[in-house]
């Protein structure tokens, strides 16, 4: 039997189409390699064996049976611990929500059901989505496979290295500073945020509302299109959601053409601060898109300065409100304080949110409602959307000059766990060039371009609003690229893991 786990998702969708492969086949040995390597990966919080086996039966009777089903019908997929689901507890990676099984599926996941995708399971990550590490989830880390002694990224770390370690040929995740592009930089995967509304977020729970997006984690861009095609669309339930047709993110990622193409390199995005490795890697991606026919203009986004301040004010101001709801009263973690026979209702929140947060939740409160408390909103809050204003400017001005932006995703390869636990400033400042995009809501990608001291690159891409195929086709070209040079596509250089026995 052929190893399918090393299979691209379009090619596991052709083999399933001509009869080659059934899909209980399929993710019998994708459930056989998680079983195998997630002890030392912890890519998943929860496994549904059962739940993604039964899925796979019945797309393989209704194929037989000569139904019409979705191209990816019967292609098994991982889920980010933050999307709710039906029958599976949704944690969010916190203790506050151990155990708690929902009452409804995420848009989002009742668009992967419908399609007929079985769900292996749901990743770990940060908690509350808080995190660029995967380190601040109440289970224990996530391990980057590239090296299991180094991050995997964050806060949707579970769902690369799911698909980096062959745990899962599809994987969703959530974008709200760089969750989804940062991740997919250190571990060697496809990660695309696309533009804000595009994708339902109804079902997914809130870190920051005007933020979070969901997106799709893949190993190549055609698996990333394709995933992406199948999860975005206008929700009625989803206030955000953007009554417009999908782009042609397929068709874009089969073309792979930048002839005439214009590239912004953003100058603010790729100096100091990024490693000598990850600016060479990108200068080199630079040259064979300009020896492919792209024409390369230095584009200048000055607000992008100041994007990290202006983020980790919005963001935490609305953590504040979205968290509030966590009260003990009505769902999640009940803590009574000790020493006390008869506590009121407030004595009981305090307990069950001192037990239930982790330090960075905390944290992340703290700060937002100081900067939404009396005589300090304008000061911070509401200078912090001023510059988000003047950062979407800036992408308005760089967009009538060039088709696309591009940067190094994060400026630095994956770091040793534990080594900026104790600095959490210098955690933010991984951030510096995803957030830009979340506070203007226009859509990345991230895509492997190379190794810098034996680590994944990332190469990121930014479109206007709701021109997310003008990501798929800059990325197809680089990823076409790539290869080239490489002899082999760039999943097939991961490293070997040990097999659990």
């Amino acid at each position: 039997m052929s190893d399918l786990t090393r299979s691209t998702a379009a090619d596991l969708a052709a083999a399933l189409a001509d009869g080659s492969t059934t899909s209980v086949e399929v993710t019998q040995q994708h459930l056989d390699r998680i079983e195998a390597v997630d002890g030392r990966i912890h890519a998943y919080l929860h496994v549904d064996a059962e739940g993604a086996l039964a899925t796979a039966a019945d797309v393989d009777r209704r194929r037989e049976a000569g139904e019409s089903l979705h191209a990816l019908a019967g292609v098994p997929i991982a889920v980010k611990d933050v999307l709710t689901t039906t029958g599976l507890p949704t944690t969010c990676g916190s203790r506050m929500l151990e155990g708690w099984v929902p009452p409804y599926d995420a848009t989002v996941v009742s668009k992967l059901k419908a399609a007929g995708l079985p769900i292996l399971g749901k990743t770990n990550m940060d908690e509350f989505a808080m995190g660029s590490s995967t380190e601040h989830s109440a289970y224990g880390p996530t391990r980057n496979p590239w090296d299991t002694d180094r991050i995997p990224g964050g806060s949707g770390g579970g769902s690369a290295a799911a698909v980096a370690a062959f745990e899962a040929p599809l994987a969703v995740g959530t974008d709200t500073g760089g969750s989804i592009r940062q991740p997919g930089a250190v571990t060697g995967t496809v990660g695309v945020k696309p533009t804000y509304g595009g994708v339902s977020r109804y079902g997914l729970v809130a870190m920051a509302s005007s933020l979070d997006q969901a997106g799709p984690v893949t190993r190549t861009v055609l698996d990333a299109a394709l995933l992406h095609e199948v999860m975005a669309g206008h929700d009625p339930r989803d206030s955000t959601s953007l009554d417009v047709p999908v782009p042609p993110v397929v068709e874009a990622a089969r073309r792979g053409d930048v002839d005439g193409l214009r590239i912004g390199v953003v100058r603010e995005l790729h100096g100091e601060g990024f490693q000598p490795g990850v600016r060479q890697r990108f200068d080199e991606s630079l040259e064979m898109l300009a020896k492919a026919g792209a024409e390369i203009v230095e584009i200048s986004c000055p607000s992008f300065e100041h994007g990290l301040a202006a983020y980790y004010l919005v963001m935490p101001s609305e953590v504040s409100s979205n968290l509030a709801k966590f009260d003990a009263m009505r769902y999640g973690l009940r803590v009574s304080p000790e020493g006390v026979a008869d506590p009121s209702a407030e004595q009981v929140m305090a307990a069950s949110r001192d037990a239930g947060f982790g330090d960075e939740v905390k944290r992340r409160i703290i700060l937002g409602t100081y900067a939404l408390s009396s005589g300090y909103y304008d000061a911070y809050y509401g200078s912090a959307q001023k510059v988000r204003t003047l950062i979407a400017r800036d992408f308005e001005a760089a967009f009538e000059q060039v088709d696309v932006l591009a940067s190094p995703t994060s400026p630095t390869v994956a770091w040793p766990l534990g080594e900026k636990l104790d600095d959490p400033l210098a955690m933010y400042a991984q951030d510096i060039a995803t957030i830009p995009a979340n506070l203007a809501g226009v859509p990345g990608i991230s895509l492997p371009i190379g190794l810098s001291d034996g680590l994944p690159v990332g190469l990121q891409f930014l479109a206007p609003a709701m021109a997310d195929d003008r990501l798929y086709n800059a990325a197809a070209a680089v990823e076409r690229l790539v290869a080239e040079r490489d002899g082999r596509p760039f999943a097939a250089q991961a490293p070997e893991l040990e097999v659990a026995r």
